[in-house]
């Protein structure tokens, strides 16, 4: 029984995306043309694979055993079909990368012009999301994380900055008006421009000083969702709203226009940079391949 590649293709990229609009977004098709392809897999095959509500889709049981299949099987099938890349001067075909609202705003626009400049057949597309996210369900080749967030059986090189602090400012205005702290716990009597993950976590703010680290909960009158609202958050502080904590060359612009002083300087915390991580595969597809060589040189 002869079944249309693209169908199958498509009942898995609904299926890893849980939905027909995410797939139709991360794929660049249309939702109503991955319905079609379901439907015409599942009439083919005289059974269900999607258990389809209103607020959710998931595979069935059956649907659930070809998914385990069809992944790697697919996955194959693109890397024979890419192997043809070799073959070209250059290297073809589109790069997904999902990063950190911090990678797309510190790290991505140093390389990404130099990347395409050098590699003009290649589409970047670049996802971000701030959440933990498993790249290849989300539809994505790579991924951009910190080495806690990592995922498990990856492939991570270094990219960006090797070293990274997290800075605190604020405005000579409200330093003014407010005080200066002088230690971390001195915080807790100031106004503080939080910051929020999706999941309605809000992490301390950690300080670190000869070997002593220093863990508070602040409060304040704005929280903005990290990554996606950072830029609120950094503006709302040259404002003269409050006390920001955030990625120090966030601030850097500010710390050179005097927009910002530093706060608790003795006490930034420093952490190792970000890494580009991607499946531990035998044969990348070629735009990655590149990025990856890119990436190393």
């Amino acid at each position: 029984m002869a079944t249309d590649l693209n169908d199958l293709s498509a009942f898995v990229a609904v299926a890893q995306a849980g939905g027909f609009r995410d797939a139709a977004r991360l794929g660049g098709v249309s939702a109503s043309s991955l319905s079609g392809a379901v439907r015409r897999l599942e009439a083919k095959l005289g059974m269900r694979l999607l258990n389809r509500t209103t607020r959710s889709i998931a595979p069935t049981e059956a649907g659930a055993r070809l998914l385990e299949r069809l992944r790697p099987a697919l996955g194959e099938v693109e890397a024979a079909i890419d192997i043809v890349n070799a073959f070209r001067d250059r290297p073809v075909g589109t790069l997904r990368l999902n990063v950190p609202g911090v990678a797309a705003h510190l790290v991505l626009p140093s390389i990404v012009p130099s990347f395409l400049k050098a590699y003009p057949d290649i589409r970047l597309e670049v996802i971000v999301e701030d959440s933990f996210v498993d790249v290849l369900a989300a539809g994505c080749d790579a991924g951009i994380r910190y080495d806690e967030r990592l995922e498990q059986d990856m492939i991570a090189i270094p990219i960006g900055p090797r070293v990274q602090r997290f800075a605190t400012a604020a405005s000579p205005d409200y330093l003014k008006a407010s005080g200066r702290p002088r230690h971390p716990r001195d915080l807790l009597k100031h106004a503080c421009l939080r910051g929020q993950f999706s999941s309605g976590a809000m992490p301390p703010w950690e300080f670190e000083r000869d070997g002593e680290v220093v863990r508070v909960d602040p409060t304040g009158p704005l929280v903005v969702r990290i990554g996606a609202a950072a830029d609120l958050a950094v503006s709302s502080a040259v404002a003269g709203l409050g006390i920001v904590h955030i990625f120090e060359e966030w601030l850097r612009p500010h710390f050179d226009s005097g927009a910002l002083e530093p706060v608790l300087k003795p006490w930034w915390q420093s952490f190792s940079g970000p890494f580009l991580y991607y499946p531990g595969r035998r044969h990348l597809p070629a735009p990655l391949r590149a990025f990856v060589d890119f990436i190393k040189a």
